[in-house]
């Protein structure tokens, strides 16, 4: 699945329970479904394993079965940007899959994750087979690109209140992550990583949320209940409001 020897190792084949969690099977005619499933591996990714490296050739389209990645890429100084989290039933990588080109980021563990993945041949045989899949993965394009625009605008805010609930929301996506549900599974050193501010703040920032009644934090994790709200994040904190 990766040159990475350890996730390479560990790869098997779908288990039925994982095969259920992927919401493009569903699309393809049974045929269709029988040659994927078949091609379909999986392995375990521990915190800190790199699933996809900058500059290396894709070779499979991956998804997140179980548990939590993210995005990210290093500029010429050293800076790390993280561009998204990536919770359970998240594909990505379609874009530089369809080109056959090398990965221009990083995607690596937060936590221990079961990440599935379609090998490249089956992926554009799909394409030639499936007007259902076409649809599917044009979707995906579509929605992600306008994630990265919102990123572009997150990275922008000055209110990290605002920043966190954005982070939120784009987490809560449900064409791009359908496997999660109406509860995200995250800690707040999680969230931290993904947003790029310290825990502290994000605990701040949660507990500003939750008093606004757009989120209730539970334990280990976070239930949306204003997801229109957090997609606006047009307000200010209370400190802010004040200050």
């Amino acid at each position: 699945m990766s040159t990475d020897s350890s996730l390479y190792q560990r790869r098997r084949p779908a288990l039925e329970s994982e095969l259920a969690t992927i919401p493009w099977l569903a699309v393809l005619d049974p045929a269709q479904r029988e040659r994927a499933t078949l091609q379909i591996l999986v392995t375990q990714a521990m915190p800190g394993d790199i699933i996809c490296r900058t500059g290396r050739q894709a070779t499979y389209w991956f998804g997140v079965v179980d548990g939590l990645l993210k995005m990210s890429s290093d500029n010429a100084e050293g800076q790390t940007m993280t561009y998204t989290g990536l919770p359970p039933g998240g594909w990505f990588g379609e874009g530089t899959v369809l080109k056959r080109e090398s990965y221009r980021y990083n995607i690596q563990a937060l936590r221990r994750s079961i990440v599935a993945g379609l090998p490249v041949d089956t992926f554009h045989w799909l394409l030639g087979q499936s007007i259902g899949f076409n649809r599917f993965v044009m979707n995906q394009l579509n929605e992600r690109l306008g994630q990265f625009i919102a990123v572009r605008e997150i990275d922008r805010m000055n209110s990290p209140d605002a920043r966190v609930a954005r982070s939120l929301a784009a987490l809560f996506n449900p064409a791009l992550f359908p496997g999660v549900g109406e509860v995200l599974r995250i800690t707040q050193q999680e969230l931290a990583y993904l947003v790029g501010l310290s825990r502290q703040r994000v605990n701040l920032s949660l507990n500003t949320l939750q008093a606004r009644s757009l989120i209730r934090v539970e334990y280990g994790g976070l239930r949306v209940l204003d997801l229109t709200a957090l997609r606006s994040s047009v307000f200010l904190s209370h400190r802010e409001t004040h200050a």
